[in-house]
């Protein structure tokens, strides 16, 4: 097995969450798996996760310290009810709120996604690219990341048009660049040095 392979294949290890972000991701997870609304308030977390990444003024909210505790409580009740997240969700939106730890969301968000991927057997995988991979393409990468640690894979893309070519692959705490901008530069402090 190749370094890479095993160090994927180590990914598949319980996730390991810390801060006060892990400690309330891991507090609702335990929550919801008590209610069985595990895959609803995931549901409800990529609402808000899409959210934020639609909107600039929506993330600023979240991290600004000018607006006062009650002033982020009513709009996020007003949001999450818009949205029409279930109780859970949005009782714990409400107490992250009421705490004033708006500004860690996307990191709880994100613990909460790796706790529910690990309890139902999979492993969560980041690909980016330079372009769009289609269905083929995301196929095949979802197989060989399968294949190298030996479970079912919840696979994430993004696109990052400054990679100029090839993949970007995070399984886990394993990254994989084989991307042309990674290579490129390589060439070019190779060549520096000699």
């Amino acid at each position: 097995m190749s370094d890479t392979a095993s160090a994927m294949t180590g990914a598949a290890e319980a996730p390991t969450l810390s801060g006060a972000a892990g400690r309330y991701a891991e507090a609702l997870f335990d929550l919801a798996s008590d209610a069985g609304a595990v895959d609803a308030v995931e549901a409800d977390l990529k609402t808000l996760s899409d959210l934020m990444g639609e909107s600039a003024d929506f993330r600023d909210f979240l991290k600004s310290p000018v607006y006062g505790l009650e002033e982020k409580e009513t709009a996020m009740a007003a949001i999450v009810e818009k949205a029409g997240v279930s109780a859970l969700s949005r009782n714990f939106i409400g107490l992250v709120a009421k705490k004033g730890r708006l500004f860690a969301l996307d990191a709880m968000i994100d613990g909460f996604g790796k706790l529910a991927a690990h309890h139902r057997g999979e492993v969560r995988a980041e690909a980016t690219s330079a372009a769009p991979l289609n269905d083929e393409q995301l196929r095949r990468l979802r197989g060989e990341i399968e294949g190298l640690v030996g479970k079912a894979v919840n696979l994430q893309t993004s696109v990052d048009p400054d990679l100029l070519g090839g993949l970007i692959v995070k399984v886990g705490s394993t990254m994989v660049d084989s991307s042309l901008r990674t290579k490129l530069n390589k060439l070019k402090l190779a060549m520096k040095e000699a």
